[in-house]
């Protein structure tokens, strides 16, 4: 299977190389900086340094040894992305237990975002090649039976990965679903995670609607007047979902907030002002 171009490497020691190059105005330093930094490999040579960077960094379509030894970002920051040019894939993932590993998924769904609306979906039950609890039989209705005959996720990966290419990923609760997407993907592609950036709609939600009893999937929904069809199936919930991040992407453009980063800062001046102007955002949007 080829390498897809939204996957980059898992390791620690690679994200903190990437992180000090973000940190630095131009995104650049010199192969022995990040030897000394990342591998705690002070006083090599720029040949060695560069030999040994260059293998850290082999399987990362992030970063880029030039030929003077120095270590660059390639990639576009998203961060600084217009949010209203942006692609999003609002997913959410059914799973047999709340941890991964040993949990494994057995079903995903996920909707694109463009424009303010829902343009394209990806849905499908999967094989978790391990038996269901019943607990969790009961909570989403998904059985041994109904996965049975259903794709493993190394067959549906590389559709998966185009459909989501470089977009950023959200979910309610992103970790979580994130979390179980990768060690999937790892499976496949062992040492490779997905490159997208993220947004939680939980933590969306408890900055930009404080005062809510709590923040769980329904209790968002009740608040912007969005239905829940088939609640705890993938696509079901995944389209909630979407349809309340729509709604606070608008609320967002309504105050000025315009990217990816000005989002995740975004507070409200005060709890109540932003209430009201939630609520009534909501009721004028039906």
């Amino acid at each position: 299977m080829p390498q897809p171009l939204n996957l980059v490497s898992d390791s620690i020691l690679v994200q903190e190389a990437f992180e000090i190059l973000q940190r630095r105005r131009d995104g650049r330093a010199s192969a022995a900086h990040l030897a000394a930094a990342v591998l705690q490999l002070p006083d090599l040579d720029q040949l060695t340094a560069a030999m040994l960077i260059s293998e850290l960094i082999s399987n990362d379509c992030r970063l880029r040894l030039t030929d003077t030894h120095e270590v660059e970002i390639v990639c576009e920051d998203v961060e600084v992305r217009a949010l209203a040019e942006s692609d999003f894939v609002v997913v959410d993932v059914e799973t047999t237990g709340a941890k991964s590993p040993p949990g494994r998924i057995t079903e995903i769904g996920a909707y694109r975002v463009s424009g303010g609306r829902v343009v394209d979906e990806f849905q499908t039950l999967l094989n978790p090649e391990v038996p269901i609890p019943p607990f969790i039989v009961g909570l989403t209705g998904i059985t041994d039976q109904m996965v049975k005959g259903a794709p493993l996720f190394a067959e549906i990966a590389a559709d998966w990965l185009d459909f989501a290419g470089r977009s950023v990923l959200v979910a309610h609760n992103a970790q979580f679903d994130v979390r179980f997407i990768n060690h999937e993907v790892a499976r496949v592609f062992p040492g490779q995670r997905m490159l997208n950036s993220q947004l939680c709609t939980v933590g969306l939600s408890r900055r930009m609607i404080p005062d809510l009893l709590n923040h769980r999937l329904h209790t968002v929904a009740e608040h912007f007047s969005v239905k829940i069809y088939n609640r705890h199936r993938a696509a079901g919930d995944a389209l909630a979902t979407a349809e309340i991040f729509i709604r606070l992407l608008e609320i967002l453009d309504r105050h000025g907030v315009r990217d990816l980063a000005s989002a995740r800062r975004f507070r409200p001046e005060t709890r109540g002002q932003w209430s009201a102007v939630s609520s009534q955002r909501s009721a004028n949007s039906y």
